[in-house]
């Protein structure tokens, strides 16, 4: 990426801090609402996004990513304090509960050696996790909570889209997660998230997989992460495909599909697009499904709530964001230093 680039990236983000002063320590990356998030915490979680930098990579290419770690910490904290307004910090037991349940699968030397990796102890750890779940509360009492899909919203649904219901031959229900290696800038998830080459896409989709595993909704992770510009905003889902189109598919995509069950998600697959990660909604045989099938009607209300429930989200982080009073002090440096 040239230098050119990157000022006019940077340029963008003066609106975050014009007309504000410098902070008075030179430990602070920004600050919101006067809360400080240190260059410590940014550079240890650039290092769990991006934990293997390549050698090439450029001082620009370093800075963006930096940049666009520290926007998501910035988001998170605006999240966090709204949560920590309305009382909706997760309990110690959750946090717990949460951590064994991850934990489970290792041994506690492998699980040692999980986090050493990280370069992140078991009590960090812990302590996103309560970010994460306190976050999810503030979500599922501000926008879940409020999301009310009745029988005539259904019914108007499954009569607007009747003949997609008469399924000719067998269907798989599917959503996915991509990430290329292309650099295009055009671009769009709720991170604004965005792997430039071929490592930084391997790095992501690595980040990724690990969210999925330790248990985070794969629509959410979809929204934020997913490079499918036409899947993304509608958590990765890919709808029905019919039998005969797996058929012509990569050919370890289509035995990876056929394999999983409903409700499961595959190992990250390579395909000439870039990296992909499939769920399985359901599977569903040839012929018409009716509106009085309990499975049509479970299957349009995820789709009508998935829907209010991405746009809600959307705009609730719009809102929140214009609340804020964020301070980018690590932008700002970033500009002076470019900019000269």
């Amino acid at each position: 990426m040239s230098s050119r680039a990157v000022n006019l990236g940077l340029s963008l983000l003066v609106l975050t801090w014009t007309g504000c002063k410098t902070s008075t320590s030179t430990n602070v990356a920004a600050e919101v609402n006067s809360r400080p998030i240190t260059y410590e915490d940014l550079d240890k979680q650039y290092r769990l996004q991006f934990p293997n930098p390549t050698p090439e990579a450029s001082e620009d290419q370093v800075a963006i990513q930096k940049l666009e770690v520290l926007r998501s910490m910035v988001d998170n904290e605006i999240m966090l304090q709204r949560a920590e307004k309305l009382s909706l910090m997760a309990p110690e037991t959750d946090v717990e509960a949460k951590f064994n349940d991850i934990k489970a699968p290792y041994t506690q030397e492998e699980f040692q050696k999980q986090l050493t990796a990280r370069k992140v102890s078991a009590e960090e750890f812990k302590a996103q996790l309560r970010r994460d779940l306190s976050i999810q509360k503030l979500f599922n009492k501000e926008i879940t909570s409020k999301i009310n899909i009745t029988d005539k919203d259904v019914a108007e649904y499954y009569n607007a889209n009747r003949n997609s219901f008469n399924l000719a031959e067998p269907q798989v229900h599917l959503a996915q997660i991509l990430v290329t290696p292309n650099p295009d800038p055009s671009v769009r998830n709720l991170k604004s998230d965005k792997a430039g080459s071929e490592d930084e896409a391997k790095r992501k989709i690595e980040m990724i997989m690990e969210r999925l595993k330790k248990g985070e909704d794969f629509a959410m992770v979809a929204q934020a992460y997913s490079e499918d510009g036409n899947t993304a905003p509608n958590g990765g889902d890919l709808g029905f495909v019919p039998q005969s189109s797996l058929e012509q598919a990569h050919t370890e995509l289509r035995k990876m599909v056929m394999a999983l069950s409903p409700g499961q998600y595959s190992p990250v697959i390579r395909t000439p697009e870039g990296y992909r990660i499939l769920r399985v909604v359901s599977k569903e045989p040839a012929g018409q499904r009716e509106l009085n099938d309990p499975r049509v009607q479970q299957n349009i209300r995820e789709q009508l709530i998935n829907r209010k429930d991405q746009l809600l989200k959307a705009v609730y982080y719009e809102i929140a964001r214009n609340e804020a009073k964020v301070l980018n002090y690590y932008a700002r440096w970033l500009f002076d230093s470019y900019a000269k």
